[in-house]
């Protein structure tokens, strides 16, 4: 039997940290985010490019970062340079607002972590956060091409942290070390945003098209409907995401959150509400039951995110996650431009 290409650390030192401790750092070494030996023959192909089929294919005639305007954006303190501030649309709106350049020659790839409490869980020695780190790493390392950028946005709480895009390995292994060491967040953090925040806002902020890569578990703090009629409060975003960019889904999950095991008596607490509940799983009854709602729960999100027009890949923390990608990315590579194809009579 082959050895796996990657897999979370199964030790039960590490497991029993991950679910009995509070989660104070990373659970993973940037070293063990994405073998790159294992990725160099496969590639992330991009089907939805800029306002072009080849834009992004070849280089351009001049050097730099490129000289024709893109559209504005809100400044960040301490990331944005402020030689690109944009004085007229500043004067309008009150409120700083820098212009990006765009250069032919580069793709950009962005992803957003989510990075609320409910994330900092998992029973096989990896968190959910960090199993979604490792996505963005190994789709970064799958996607990386000669002037294409990457960039990052880390969604907590407390608001939106934007990592600026940046090109070449070395961006992108300073991207992974600042997702990695951004402080964990604790557990009952007072919420001012949500995943459907996050995502419009990237969708609001980085307009130039390309592919986007939403990692979350996808589990809304208090939605306790199972209907796949219903609409997720995150679905109009990515569907409107999806309209203009090549959006990938990456939701994270672990396993005892579909299949509960037998271990008796156990204390279920969410980390973002107050609720708390003595459950035994000992009844086969009650284990069974869970297991269905967990079940109806991922369908919804399943079919939620086809709706919306995403691609979509499940990992789980107890499996080899770059396995998981590669088999994805070859089956997706044959179907993704039909995906995300505009319809009949539009312009790409």
């Amino acid at each position: 039997m082959a050895a796996p290409l990657h897999s979370a650390p199964h030790s039960s030192t590490a497991a029993l940290r991950s679910v009995v401790e509070v989660p104070r750092a990373a659970t993973l070494p940037i070293s063990q985010l994405a073998p790159e030996a294992a990725l160099r023959r496969l590639e992330l192909t991009i089907a939805r490019r800029l306002d072009g089929f080849l834009h992004g294919d070849h280089l351009g005639l001049l050097p730099g970062a490129g000289s024709e305007h893109n559209d504005a954006r809100p400044y960040q303190p301490g990331q944005d340079d402020v030689r690109r501030m944009d004085w007229a649309v500043t004067a309008r709106t009150t409120v700083p607002h820098v212009r990006d350049t765009v250069a032919d020659r580069e793709l950009e790839v962005w992803a957003l972590l989510d990075a609320f409490p409910k994330m900092n869980w998992g029973t096989a020695g990896v968190t959910k956060r960090d199993l979604g780190i490792a996505a963005i790493a190994t789709i970064g390392f799958l996607g990386q091409r000669q002037g294409d950028r990457f960039g990052g946005a880390i969604l907590r709480p407390d608001g939106i942290r934007r990592l600026p895009a940046g090109a070449g390995r070395t961006a992108l292994y300073g991207l992974l070390r600042r997702l990695l060491t951004d402080p964990i967040v604790p557990d009952h953090t007072p919420a001012r945003t949500s995943l459907a925040d996050g995502i419009e806002h990237l969708n609001r902020t980085e307009r130039r098209r390309g592919l986007r890569v939403i990692v979350s578990d996808f589990v809304t703090a208090g939605d306790t409907e199972l209907d796949p009629d219903v609409e997720p409060a995150w679905e109009r975003p990515i569907r409107h995401m999806s309209a203009r960019q090549q959006v990938l889904a990456v939701e994270v999950v672990d396993a005892r959150e579909l299949d509960f095991p037998n271990v008796g008596e156990v204390l279920i607490r969410d980390p973002e509400t107050t609720f708390e509940r003595y459950v035994n799983t000992s009844d086969s009854g009650a284990r069974d039951r869970m297991n269905a709602v967990a079940a109806a729960q991922r369908e919804r999100i399943r079919i939620a995110l086809r709706r919306a027009g995403a691609g979509h890949i499940q990992l789980r923390t107890d499996a080899d996650w770059v396995a998981d990608i590669a088999r994805f990315v070859l089956a997706y590579r044959r179907v993704a431009s039909r995906l995300h194809a505009p319809p009949r009579g539009v312009a790409r």
